[in-house]
């Protein structure tokens, strides 16, 4: 067989990943603190971009060579749609002069918190706590007071230096003797002193170490019952085995159960309380109101700045020279930075576009369970949204991302409306397994302290519900509720 060279022509569809559809991509999956920031990043860096005061939106911000528009492919990957065939190749050489000859008027995003934000911003900081002190900082002070050796003082701000955000100490004794190039002996002592400052309990190893420094503290001895309970049946007295410590000490129940409730009183992470961030209070993306039986969805805006290219270097682009030097450079430069100015307006607007239109198709879903609550969630992935609204799983995943929404049942992320399902029994609808969650919550609140239910009979409970559920399935649900086996939910008698 012959080798030749030939020259052959084959089209082909290709998605092309521009720097600016990464940049509306990022922008799609960003949730609202990171879009507020990255809005302020971009209105430090690039100076033909500003805050706008108005309100209104210029709809003729479109490009007349080609304007970019975040969309999908045939694949259902984003990419970019164009109103001309060629507007792709031309992304980077739009012709400004023409556009801002047509265009008089400032250039505005469909995003803005009115004229009034710069008041909400000043209310921010006159609303903002004071930064607690954290635990290091707290037990720092209180040493400082003391009177002890320079050695004394060394080796106590090294144990408090390795505690953890609960106070345990981090490393062992070993190691910070090492570290500090003394004996065992000088640690534990100033791991003693550690300890009875306040909050009492802090620098120990262990859970068991902890409740006795406070038990000590506190003033009992070591043959009294509680002592003895957290020196040696810490375990038992987890899984409520009152009889068996009781026949181990030679006492009756009743002493072991006044004991518990001694040690319910301690505090077994005595630095949670310090350093403990500040409260962040979510702040929803939309809003879901009900309008004559009708469910509206709203957008929040407030809080994202509406932006504009800046009239001063719009009309310097518009003067025929620029009176400086390299006026050919400083004019290419002023066009690309209203390029990325013109395109951030019009991702932060798509972005906007696409949440409401997944907020829209989730209510459009969720309509039950907005007039009834988490009982009549419907199970629902991203699959059945993207087919609703003609998108992509991956764009809806990216939109629904860090994103929050505000229903009359209460504030969700909009992760959590996606849920599996299970079957039911009847033939009927599948079952959310949010609601199946908060049914075995439910029943769970209703038992007996004495005779708890056990996995078992919760899943046969539900069954009588025509819920198809195993045993082990109850057990995971239980467990994300943050709700203890039956065993260790058992109360012989009312501890409170």
């Amino acid at each position: 067989m012959a080798l030749e060279q030939r020259l052959q022509l084959k089209q082909s569809l290709q998605l092309r990943m521009t720097p600016q559809l990464r940049q509306a991509i990022k922008i799609l999956q960003l949730s609202r603190p990171e879009l507020e920031s990255m809005i302020t990043d971009e209105l430090c860096q690039n100076p033909v971009l500003e805050e706008s005061a108005e309100l209104t939106v210029d709809r003729d911000l479109e490009l007349r060579s080609g304007d970019p528009e975040v969309g999908e492919s045939e694949a259902g990957e984003p990419t970019i749609q164009d109103h001309e065939p060629e507007a792709v190749e031309q992304v980077g050489q739009v012709e400004l002069e023409e556009y801002l000859d047509r265009h008089s008027g400032d250039i505005h995003g469909s995003v803005g918190a009115g004229s009034d934000r710069d008041d909400n911003r000043d209310r921010l900081f006159e609303n903002a706590t004071a930064i607690a002190d954290s635990l290091t900082d707290a037990l720092m002070d209180q040493l400082a007071l003391l009177m002890m050796s320079d050695e004394e003082r060394r080796i106590a701000t090294m144990i408090v230096g390795n505690l953890d955000e609960d106070g345990y100490l981090t490393g062992n004794v070993e190691e910070i003797a090492f570290a500090a190039g003394v004996a065992l002996e000088a640690v534990e002592e100033a791991r003693e002193i550690v300890q009875e400052l306040e909050p009492p309990g802090c620098g120990s190893i262990d859970l068991r170490e902890c409740l006795l420094v406070q038990l000590r503290l506190i003033g009992y001895e070591a043959d009294d019952y509680v002592v003895q309970v957290v020196d040696r049946y810490l375990k038992e007295l987890e899984s409520q085995k009152y009889d068996k410590i009781a026949r181990d000490l030679g006492t009756e129940p009743a002493e072991i159960i006044e004991a518990h409730r001694i040690i319910r009183t301690l505090d077994p992470k005595p630095g949670h309380n310090f350093g403990a961030s500040d409260t962040r209070y979510i702040t929803p993306d939309a809003y879901i109101v009900k309008l004559d039986d009708e469910f509206q969805v709203t957008l929040n805006d407030d809080g994202i700045p509406s932006l504009q290219v800046s009239p001063y270097y719009r009309e310097m682009l518009k003067t025929p020279a620029v009176q400086i030097n390299d006026a050919g450079e400083a004019k290419g430069y002023l066009q690309d930075k209203v390029r990325s100015a013109m395109w951030l307006i019009k991702s932060i607007e798509q972005r906007q576009r696409t949440l409401r239109k997944v907020v829209e198709s989730i209510v459009r879903f969720q309509h039950e369970f907005l007039v009834h609550g988490v009982s009549q969630l419907r199970p629902m992935v991203l699959k059945d949204v993207a087919a609703d609204i003609g998108m992509h799983e991956s764009t809806v995943s990216r939109a629904t991302s860090g994103k929050y929404v505000h229903t009359p049942q209460g504030l969700f992320e909009l992760k959590w409306f996606f849920t599996s399902s299970l079957h039911s029994t009847d033939g009927g609808d599948d079952v959310s397994s949010e609601s199946v969650k908060r049914k075995i919550e439910a029943i769970i609140q209703n038992e007996s302290p004495r005779q708890p239910f056990s996995d078992q009979y919760i899943c046969e409970k539900l069954s009588t519900e025509n819920i198809d559920i195993a045993r082990r399935t109850v057990a995971k649900y239980r467990e994300s509720l943050g709700i203890l086996p039956s065993s260790k939910r058992r109360r012989v008698v009312a501890l409170d």
